[in-house]
């Protein structure tokens, strides 16, 4: 069977330079004189660009405490012999001591870090119901399927929020008291635990349900919390504006991370006598020691660290860098010698002749 002349006319494309592909087109010939310069700028810049992150992040302060508690005697060890894989564990508290000889240069974060803690498994990772997180009302009562076994109570009813990420939280909670001379009295630092989440986060993802006659509680009944948490959602904190769904450490805790080992932001301090940072004196962090780790070999530390116009601590960009604009040289290099090489025998061959 043949197509006609005007079938093969009506799937053809049109006689332009554009679907013809007759467009006028750049095709650069690449020669020493050009590729050379291009190897040693770009190899100059990004070890330029390498230095100033690698030194910048070296500038950083960090102190950080391992309160797992499983080596040796002290600090959060009776703690962790409490804990023995339970959960949730029986309740517990530590504390870690540390001086500072001079100002600890603010603003500073507190972090908590967790080691060998896989929330990039896939099961895990997708154990959430978006549109229940989103207020969604009717998501309230029908929990997403991938929730499960943490989509429902044994007693039939609904959880929110449902899934293994939010069973899961983490539910440490960290004082910080300082005692400016030796023998003196303890005071509380301010720990400013608002903003410490993403705002697309809080203003966007996640969001409560319509409150019922003005309660957030009358919203959520008919519900149950996850096995693992103690008080429902709507009961986080005595905030309106920071609890439920909107909770700033469950907002927190919800991103999941993409590396078994992870730090996340708890608190900011940069209020009161401590916006310039923390001055020299004796300090103590008071631990509610609550989340377990045993089970699954994880470890647990606190993080108290500053930031600098890149953010926080971490070599590896600048070793990237660094490493990067290195081969760009070494290339470079290689590629002259060669080209000095051929040039001279090309000189030769052109004198015989």
């Amino acid at each position: 069977m043949t197509w006609s002349a005007a079938a093969r006319g009506a799937h053809q494309p049109d006689n332009t330079a554009f679907t013809q592909q007759r467009l006028p087109a750049w095709q650069p010939l690449l020669s020493a004189s050009i590729a050379l310069p291009l190897f040693f700028c770009a190899g100059l810049a990004f070890i330029g660009l390498g230095l100033g992150l690698f030194y910048s992040s070296n500038g950083i302060k960090e102190l950080e405490y391992d309160y797992t508690g499983t080596a040796g005697p002290g600090g959060c060890s009776a703690c962790a012999l409490a804990d023995r894989g339970r959960a949730p564990p029986p309740p517990c508290s530590c504390a870690w001591h540390f001086s500072l000889p001079e100002l600890f240069p603010g603003p500073v974060y507190l972090y908590y870090e967790l080691t060998n803690f896989y929330q990039n498994n896939r099961r895990y990772s997708v154990s959430r119901d978006d549109a229940q997180l989103s207020g969604l009302p009717s998501a309230l009562r029908h929990p997403a399927n991938e929730c499960a076994p943490y989509q429902r109570r044994a007693s039939g009813l609904p959880i929110a929020p449902c899934g293994a990420i939010a069973n899961s939280l983490f539910n440490d909670s960290f004082s910080l008291w300082h005692q400016r001379r030796a023998g003196g009295p303890y005071v509380e630092v301010p720990l400013d635990r608002t903003g410490i989440a993403w705002w697309t986060d809080c203003h966007v993802k996640f969001r409560n349900p319509p409150p019922v006659n003005g309660s957030l509680a009358l919203a959520f009944h008919g519900t149950a919390p996850p096995p693992n948490w103690p008080r429902p959602v709507y009961a986080l904190s005595p905030d309106p504006n920071n609890t439920g769904f909107v909770n700033q450490d469950f907002v927190v805790w919800m991103r999941t991370a993409a590396l078994p080992t992870f730090r996340k932001l708890y608190a900011r301090i940069r209020q009161g006598n401590y916006s310039a940072g923390l001055p020299r004196g004796s300090y103590a962090v008071n631990i509610a020691y609550n989340y377990p780790v045993r089970a699954f070999g994880g470890r647990k530390l606190v993080v108290l660290s500053n930031i600098s116009w890149m953010g926080g601590k971490n070599p590896f960009l600048g070793i990237a860098y660094l490493a990067v604009g290195s081969l760009c040289i070494l290339v470079g290099f290689v590629m002259l010698v060669v080209y000095i090489r051929y040039q001279d025998q090309n000189d030769e061959d052109e004198d015989e002749e």
